[in-house]
């Protein structure tokens, strides 16, 4: 009995950074449209959102961060992810930015995060980027997109990989290319409106640019968790990629919870075309909507039962292991797909009610299937799983 309840009190996480997260829901839900309009978090949100410090979760608390566990980020980013998809997902993407700080000297960290309350790192990828090696730092030229929050952050990640100044390549004792996040500040970048996007408009997801631009080295990062963390808490053992899945998964969750939500509502009233009854009293309906609660429920029980055990290793001392990771991940995946085959059926039995963009489900059913087109959401991650299940090759690189 006391190890169930150990159990149930670990999957609840701490409440005392949950309620944060449930205070700004209605505002979150109340400026959704703003956001989505705006392509970007509507400001008074922004507010209110640096108030309940939620781009803090993750950062440590020598830089004055919450530092919570990948538990409670999870029930943080659900909670957001039910009033807003686009919210959720850009306090997702900080906390994990925001990691970084554990890899910074402690000045560095403190002058880029801690003397900021409002200090947000944004960073996405960039296909033909570099960072050159000179006299106290890198020159970085090149173009990164799918920068998520980056319109509303202070400092931007650059992830480059390294070459001598004498244009050949870095390389480690493995003879393999080094690579290295250069962070610059927002204001030293130029800008490009390209987010144009189905669903996860208010994420602002742009792409920013830099040309031989001077970054000092001790604004610089490897985001090998292994190789330069000065942190010693247990969060700062797992990694970042790990808390993004368990963080995006979180928003997926929350969507379908919100689509469900919405769908019961309207099912109770709706009376379709050419039917005396309304839906809520179609056999059919009754039975997708219960199976589609049932999988999201167990796809979510999963993944927190999973982090939660994770967790205890942490704190007992362990550094994360391959296959955890490789658990995290299948995990991960298989709750956003679940999420996304929820949000499916009951848009579908909504008919053409849910097509409106006056309806909540409208807007479910885009942010869900953009958030299946994203890394995180890739069915090639099954692959991975299953391979390292089998004994074969695996590509370990978005474990």
């Amino acid at each position: 009995m006391d190890t169930l309840l150990q159990s149930s009190a670990d999957l609840a996480g701490d409440r005392a950074v949950i309620s944060r997260a449930e205070a700004v829901r209605p505002a979150v839900a109340q400026a959704a449209t703003e956001t989505e309009d705006g392509r970007r978090i509507a400001p008074s949100l922004l507010d209110e959102l640096h108030r309940q410090k939620l781009f803090r979760l993750l950062l440590p608390k020598s830089s004055n961060g919450i530092e919570t566990d990948p538990v409670t980020f999870f029930h943080v980013i659900e909670t957001i992810a039910r009033g807003d998809a686009s919210t959720a997902w850009c306090l997702s993407q900080a906390g994990g930015c925001a990691m970084s700080a554990a890899y910074l000297d402690l000045p560095v960290a403190q002058a880029i995060f801690g003397n900021d309350p409002r200090a947000v790192l944004a960073w996405g990828p960039g296909p033909k980027v570099k960072a050159v090696e000179c006299e106290g730092g890198y020159k970085v030229t090149g173009v990164w997109a799918f920068a998520s929050g980056g319109r509303h952050a202070t400092w931007l990640g650059a992830h480059c990989p390294l070459y001598k100044a004498d244009g050949s390549p870095k390389l480690d004792a493995d003879g393999r290319q080094q690579e290295r996040t250069l962070l610059v500040r927002s204001s030293d970048v130029q800008w490009t409106d390209i987010w144009n996007t189905v669903g996860l408009r208010g994420t602002a997801s742009d792409q920013f640019a830099l040309t031989d631009f001077f970054v000092r080295a001790d604004h610089s990062i490897t985001r090998d968790f292994e190789k330069e963390c000065r942190e010693p808490g247990p969060l700062y053992r797992i990694g970042a990629g790990t808390c993004y899945q368990v963080g995006f998964s979180g928003v997926a969750c929350g969507i379908a919870r919100g689509a469900l939500d919405d769908f019961i509502k309207t099912a109770r009233n709706k009376v379709p075309r050419g039917s005396k009854y309304p839906l809520r009293d179609n056999a059919v309906v009754q039975s997708n909507l219960a199976q589609a609660d049932i999988d999201v429920r167990a796809a979510r029980a999963y993944l927190l039962q999973s982090m939660a055990a994770i967790w205890r290793d942490l704190n007992a001392g362990k550094t994360i292991t391959v296959e955890q990771r490789i658990t995290i991940r299948g995990a991960a995946t298989n709750a956003i797909h679940k999420a996304r085959a929820a949000v499916d059926t009951v848009y579908n039995a909504a008919g053409a009610t849910a097509i409106f963009e006056n309806h909540p489900l409208e807007r479910r059913f885009r942010d869900i299937h953009t958030v299946t087109q994203q890394l995180q959401g890739r069915l090639s991650h099954f692959e991975t799983v299953g391979a390292w299940m089998l004994g074969a090759e695996a590509d370990l690189t978005f474990v």
